[in-house]
């Protein structure tokens, strides 16, 4: 993010989640909603970062768009907790 290159944040969580903390600039797919919006929503050549709570439905997610082809998906290691802990100290944690 701070080398300026292009790049789409996702969070996949669910509004609830999302309502009470989130990375700015990061735009909502829900799991629950993924298969049907992210097709539409995201190009397949662009480089991509989802986060989940911890990780796991994140990986799940990347797992699904490898799956649909697209290649430069990434997921954001430990979820916004971790980004939490590490990057903004203040953001609420649950």
């Amino acid at each position: 993010m701070d080398a300026g290159k292009p790049m789409r944040l996702i969070d996949v969580r669910e509004p609830g989640e999302y309502d009470l903390c989130h990375i700015n600039g990061a735009e909502l797919i829900p799991m629950s909603q993924f298969p049907e919006k992210a097709p539409e929503t995201l190009g397949d050549h662009e480089t991509v970062v989802l986060y989940c709570h911890h990780g796991t439905r994140s990986m799940r997610a990347l797992q699904y768009l490898h799956y649909q082809g697209y290649s430069k998906v990434f997921s954001l290691e430990g979820g916004i907790d971790t980004w939490a802990v590490e990057m903004d100290p203040v953001m609420k944690r649950y």
